[in-house]
This record gives C-alpha cells, structure tokens and sequence, in this order.
C-alpha cells in the first residue's frame, strides 16, 4: 500500500482550474518530489492530501484512509510544514513545540519531553527558551518542521520548505529531510528549485498548469532530452577551436561554447567520450574541466513544458 494516493484530483476556483486530474503517489519510506512553478497547482494538492481543501472531483488517501470521509484519522497520521513558518514569534521554541504537543492531546511531561528531543536534533538546544521572533529564518524553519514531527507521523507534506533559504541553510533542511526518510517517514516535498528534488527525490512528478506533464525517478526524466553531452574546457584558451574541432569530429555535430572557454557537445554515449578523451590527450591539449554529464531538469522541464520556472513565475 502506498503512504499516499491522489487519484484524478481536480479543484476549481470559479473558472480556474488549479487542479486538472492529477495523480500522485508514493511508497512509504520514499520522497516524491513534486516539481512545477508557482502557480501550477502544488500548493492546492497538498492541500487536499493535508485534509484542509476538498477536491471537486477525484480521490485522495494516506495509509487508506479517505482524506474528506476520514480526515480526522489522517491528521493523526502526517505533518504538513508550509511555505513560511508559522510559529508563534511570542512563545519560545520550547513553548511552541509543547503548545504542539499538548493539543495533540500528550500529557506535559511526555509533551517537554518531546519538544526537548526535536529542539536537539534540530540543533536548538540552545536556543529552546528565547523567543521564535528572535530566531533567524533558518532557525524558524527548523523551528517549523520539527513542529510538524511532535505526533510522530508516518507521511510528511512540505509545500516549498526552503523558500527563501540561503543555499547553506537549504542545505541543513536537505539533510534534515534525508534524516527523517531514514527514520521510515514518507515525504511529499513541493518545490520549484530544480536541484533540490535532483538531490531528494526518489521519484518526480512535474506539474504544470494543474497537470502532471512527467512522471518518473530524476534520471529517467533526463533521458526525455535525449543522450549525453561531453564539456571540456581547455587550460589553454588558445587551444579552445581546436578542442572544439575535436570533439565534433567524434561527434558528428557542431560544438556550442555555452559559456567562456568551454565547448560542449551532444553525444550518442560513453563510447564517444573514451574516443574525445583519447584525441584530446594525442594532441596534447591539457584541460581543466573534462565532464560527461546527462541534462539537467532544467533542461527537461524547458523540454516539456516549453519554458523554464523563471520564465512561467515572471508570466
């Protein structure tokens, strides 16, 4: 059985239509990324699955059980953490972990207890007895999900929860989140940053304009571009043509020069890049970058959708 399930989800909101029969869903112990510009419906899903919105059309479960005709049961089973902190900048973080605690009905010592654990795992000990409004935005994000731990859910929603992180802090939360999939936890992370699902997610699913457009594990959906490309990128910039006539031999296709002292080129596999390696090293062109790589979702998502995130936000 799955730890969730949306099943041809569809929400309206006079005439527009945030959700257009989506499908999601994940293995327990597994991310599935849900990747998509704003927009394009993530918010509104999750949503559904977090019982807080009702689909107009479709089906939605955690761990079995109906989200609309069994929702009380579901909030039992998840966490949700949004796209900004919603702590309480009055309380401390010791207060708002308790507070969390006790109207999930545990008794107060059981309630402190818990809160003391997640405050040291989340690395706020320290700071467990000042004011959330004095905490930093990394700290009130680690503030916020280690609120949506206290019940100690099997299935956990976060809707964008590095917006606005620097990338250290984005990455504290990306080790966070591995963490708790360690623990068994099955997540479903929204997030319009194409390398944080590449980084996280078991399996991906883009959505645009309220659809699911591809479906499948980071590499599979690489492999919607097609092939692999060879970047070199001589330690002689004088050597730059050359290199790029060599490897458009091996190739069968021009050499593009995306950037300063690089050249890159599509090729058909690893055999290619043996053969560039080799006639590179025979003319003796020294290199400092030397790299087969497959695209990146960046690239896909432009592929299937026609544009990138930023180009669908500014729309």
């Amino acid at each position: 059985m799955n730890a969730f399930e949306a099943e041809g989800l569809v929400k309206r909101y006079g005439a527009t239509t945030a959700l257009d029969g989506i499908n999601l869903s994940a293995p327990p112990g597994t991310i599935l990324g849900v990747l998509g510009p704003n927009g394009a419906g993530k918010t509104t899903a999750v949503r559904i699955l977090a019982t807080l919105l009702r689909p107009d059309a479709g089906r939605a479960s955690v761990s079995g059980l109906d989200v609309v005709r069994h929702a009380a049961r579901v909030r039992r089973l998840i966490g949700l953490t949004g796209q900004y902190a919603s702590v309480d900048e009055d309380l401390t973080g010791a207060e708002n972990l308790v507070l969390i605690g006790r109207l999930l009905d545990l008794r107060g010592a059981d309630a402190k207890a818990r809160a003391a654990r997640l405050l040291a795992e989340f690395g706020l000990a320290e700071a467990a007895d000042r004011r959330a409004g004095t905490y930093s935005g990394g700290m009130r994000r680690r503030l916020d999900l280690a609120a949506s731990l206290v019940g100690r859910p099997d299935v956990i929603f976060l809707d964008e929860p590095t917006t606005g992180l620097d990338p250290a802090k984005r990455e504290d939360v990306w080790n966070i989140i591995r963490r708790l999939v360690g623990d068994g936890v099955t997540v479903l992370l929204t997030t319009q940053y194409l390398e944080e699902a590449d980084a996280l997610a078991d399996a991906i699913s883009v959505i645009d304009h309220g659809k699911v457009i591809a479906h499948g594990t980071a590499a599979e959906l690489k492999q919607v571009v097609g092939g692999q490309t060879v970047l070199v990128r001589p330690a002689d910039p004088a050597r730059l043509e050359e290199a790029a006539a060599i490897i458009a031999a091996v190739a069968g296709r021009p050499a593009e020069s995306p950037g300063r002292d690089v050249v890159t080129v599509p090729v058909g596999g690893d055999a290619a890049f043996t053969e560039i390696v080799r006639r590179l090293d025979a003319a003796g062109i020294s290199v400092t970058e030397l790299s087969l790589r497959l695209p990146s979702l960046d690239e896909v998502f432009f592929t299937l959708t026609g544009h990138d995130t930023q180009q669908e936000e500014a729309a």
